[in-house]
């Protein structure tokens, strides 16, 4: 009801909002952030009527925000009856998991238009039908739903996807998507155009790497090399056509002419006998272009007859396979076959509202192909993944676009345990796509899909394995320290220039990333720091979550992560302490590896000099391990630089059943070495 209400008031809002923005280039569209920019508004506005507009238009917007307010606080009791609408009738979604589905057009048919008259955007709330005993699949299960409203209204032939957190910031970024899309010969291969992702409220020095900038400025622009980036979930405008599980055409091979078959016709002549017969094959085969609308919705509601039509093709492309592969909708799946969209000039506004009731219905996927070949993929709480990698293991290429002003930005959760449930959804995800039948280790060989895109697809899903070995890395230190013995053997002098040249190499390469990419080294160890705060804590916990789904069925929630907001100040939301379990393995590394400092440096004071030698070598990679869990340490103490008890009890506990275990230590005890009384009695 709140966001019912909510979208009515936006809906008006938008009447004069739209208007102003487009007379005067607004950037960004959003008001919030728009109004609070503390920068000269002034600058490249040469209308002498921009002041008071501006003004009479932050005076609306200040208005929209009380009435929204007003909503808010009316939401939060519950009237005993339910809510009630304005014509008497309950609210139908009064239960929120038992409820029809519900469709609004705000905005986009009679009365659609601005303070100027000019026609506004469409504006549609949708609700997907919810029963008890069906599965709803979550963030997925309603981007296909409105996948399908989309097309039975509308049926543009792209769509934008953006979290609910973000806002446009640059409204051209979508003209830009549209000029790869569009392209003759480059838009019909081309899947997404995916944006990076920017964000807002970040403290200054990003802490916890929340800006993801090795990720998003280097990889992905790598990525764009070899058939484009990953679907990240959100900043991405998509191809309908590549959405409905189509392949995208086959490319034409250009062969470079030989000297035989310039002298000699006859080698031409035969290949391209070969070549016709098999483009031959082609059309006749399931994967001809389906991009090209071969049949009307009279040839889809009378079955497919007619000269041209061979008896595979009628079969493939008849009603009953089409319904069995997009749902039992006529209107839906004479959508899918329209190349450049748009929806019959003979429906009516009725009839479309009625169909889009009946393709959100908690029904309407049974029995089809919906979130296994088309739409979102089911299967991962990381659906973007999937999604993505289904379409280029069909041989669709992505796009990488960065404009220089950020397309899109959203917000991103500052605090540490926020931040570290975030990353343990992203990487349990990967863990589930890992153990199933779309793991790119073996599914898609049959397709089209590049050999190193494959090997980015399993570096994306198999990054949390990664947790194991760096946990010992991370504990090695502490029992060199504890234990008296190196973490590295003797080497010779030819492994150990072997060593160096490995070590220098892969330093080389960071550094030539940073340097081609723009991103400054604070960056890049800030990534490093967290990956390492990840890896021992969230990571881990993914990885066994994981395998529990797996091996045992257990199935695990996830809430949706908070995201920063600053109305406290100063960026409050960073000191914020939330008790989690992925706060308990750093911790105790942390403690591990500071008690081995102190044992170390204890037992090389009563050691005498020749001890202090061997230490540094000791101490060098367990102030490493330290440095990178500075970050954690200092999120751990908060804004009055104080560990929360339960942590400090868990951890020590921990690091002490580690100490009982592995180590057996008295520094303090002055260590003669002598004769065996026990070979040779007291008198030897």
């Amino acid at each position: 009801m709140l966001s019912f209400e909510s979208l009515s008031e936006t809906a008006e809002f938008a009447r004069k909002w739209v208007p102003f923005c487009k007379k005067y280039a607004i950037e960004p569209r959003a008001p919030e952030w728009y109004f609070s920019q503390k920068i000269d508004y002034l600058k490249d506005k040469v209308q002498p009527s921009f002041v008071k507009d501006r003004r009479a238009m932050k005076r609306e917007y200040e208005e929209f925000k009380i009435r929204i307010n007003a909503l808010v606080a009316k939401a939060l009791k519950v009237p005993d009856g339910g809510w009630v609408m304005q014509d008497g009738t309950p609210w139908p979604g009064n239960n929120i998991r038992d409820h029809p589905g519900m469709i609004q057009v705000f905005l986009g048919q009679s009365g659609g238009l601005d303070s100027e008259g000019n026609e506004l955007p469409r504006l549609v709330y949708v609700s997907r039908e919810k029963r008890p005993g069906f599965t709803h699949h979550k963030k997925a299960g309603a981007m296909n739903a409105l996948v399908r409203v989309s097309a039975v209204l509308t049926n543009g032939p792209f769509l934008l996807n953006l979290d609910c957190d973000h806002y446009i910031n640059n409204s051209k970024a979508l003209r830009e998507a549209m000029c790869f899309l569009m392209d003759p010969n480059l838009g019909k291969y081309v899947c997404y155009v995916q944006f990076p992702q920017r964000f807002d409220g970040i403290d200054k020095n990003d802490r916890y790497a929340n800006r993801n900038t090795v990720f998003f400025d280097i990889n992905l622009r790598g990525l764009d090399g070899i058939q484009g980036p990953v679907y990240v979930g959100t900043g991405c405008v998509f191809n309908r056509t590549a959405l409905y599980g189509y392949e995208p055409p086959h490319k034409p091979k250009n062969k470079k002419t030989g000297f035989l078959s310039t002298c000699f016709g006859r080698s031409s002549k035969k290949s391209s006998k070969s070549s016709k017969k098999g483009s031959d094959k082609k059309k006749s085969s399931k994967y001809a272009d389906p991009t090209v609308p071969i049949f009307s919705l009279e040839d889809i509601e009378e079955g497919v007859e007619g000269p041209g039509f061979d008896d595979e093709k009628s079969l493939l492309m008849s009603e009953m396979s089409l319904e069995k592969r997009f749902g039992q909708s006529a209107v839906f799946v004479a959508s899918t076959l329209m190349e450049n969209g748009g929806v019959p000039e003979s429906a009516t506004p009725e009839t479309l509202l009625k169909e889009a009731i009946h393709v959100i219905s908690c029904g309407y996927e049974d029995k089809s192909e919906w979130g296994t070949e088309i739409g979102w993929i089911y299967g991962s709480v990381t659906e973007d993944i999937l999604t993505g990698f289904k379409m280029h293991a069909r041989g669709w290429r992505s796009i990488y676009c960065m404009p220089p002003r950020a397309a899109f930005k959203g917000s991103a959760p500052i605090n540490l345990s926020d931040r570290l449930n975030q990353v343990l959804r992203w990487a349990l995800g990967s863990v589930e796509i890992l153990f199933s039948r779309h793991c790119p280790i073996w599914y898609g060989y049959n397709g089209r899909l590049k050999w190193l895109e494959r090997f980015a697809y399993v570096n994306t899903t198999i990054y949390p394995i990664t947790s194991i070995p760096l946990l010992f890395y991370c504990t090695l230190p502490a029992v060199c320290l504890l234990t008296g013995k190196f973490i590295i053997p003797q080497i010779s002098n030819l492994a150990s220039i072997w060593f160096l040249s490995l070590f220098l190499s892969i330093f080389a390469t960071g550094i030539l990333e940073m340097r081609w990419s723009g991103v400054g080294i604070d960056e890049w160890w800030r990534n490093e720091q967290f990956w390492v705060i990840g890896g021992v804590s969230a990571h881990l916990f993914a990885v066994v979550q994981g395998l529990l789904k797996v091996l045992a069925g257990i199935d695990t929630n996830f809430t949706v992560t908070s995201k920063a907001s600053d109305e406290d100040g100063d960026f409050a939301e960073l000191y914020l302490f939330k008790w989690t379990t992925l706060l308990i393995p750093p911790t105790t590394l942390l403690i591990v590896n500071i008690v081995g400092v102190v044992a170390g440096i204890s037992y090389a004071i009563n050691s005498g000099y020749q001890s202090w030698g061997p230490l540094f070598g000791k101490l060098f990679f367990a102030f490493w391990v330290i440095v990178h869990l500075y970050p954690f340490l200092k999120g751990l103490m908060g804004r009055q630089n104080r560990t929360p008890t339960i942590v400090v009890v868990w951890s020590i506990l921990l690091a002490s059943i580690f100490s009982l275990l592995w180590v057996r230590i008295d520094p303090f005890t002055t260590r003669v070495t002598g004769p065996d009384i026990e070979q040779c009695g007291i008198n030897c």
